[in-house]
């Protein structure tokens, strides 16, 4: 679903049509509409040409991290299984009108990169006060 709804926002972004796109693409107009509505399995070749058409790069990775993030540490990959972690960030997604799982993306990045100066693990607890600050400055913007 991810990868849609960065197909369409270039693509939006560029002022451009999927029939555009699909031509320069060498790929069909369906299978393109298909890929930005969550649809579909796309081969990296296919994905590739889409990159090249849409004026950008293809890049993979395959620790589901942006290249320069932060690695989280394992305590925290552990906080964001739980129940805790999962509720918070779905009540705050729903709050900013986000979908849930790029919320929890952003929040899980947003903790990783408060450890990372720390220097060291933190505990449940302590991933927990850091969520509730999060929740509440991003919950709650200046001014309201």
């Amino acid at each position: 679903m991810e990868l849609g709804r960065r197909l369409r926002a270039r693509r939006a972004a560029l002022g451009r049509t999927v029939a555009s796109v699909a031509a320069d693409a060498a790929l069909s107009v369906p299978y393109v509409a298909n890929l930005e509505n969550g649809r579909g399995n796309p081969t990296v070749s296919a994905l590739d040409r889409l990159a090249e058409a849409l004026g950008t790069r293809l890049v993979i990775t395959l620790d589901g991290t942006e290249p320069g993030a932060p690695v989280p540490p394992p305590s925290l990959v552990e906080f964001t299984r739980g129940r805790r972690f999962r509720r918070a960030a779905g009540t705050l997604a729903q709050s900013l009108g986000e979908d849930d799982t790029a919320v929890r993306a952003k929040l899980a990045g947003a903790l990783a990169a408060v450890a990372v100066p720390l220097g060291r693990d933190l505990g449940e607890g302590d991933w927990q006060r850091l969520l509730d600050a999060l929740v509440l400055i991003l919950g709650c913007p200046a001014g309201e």
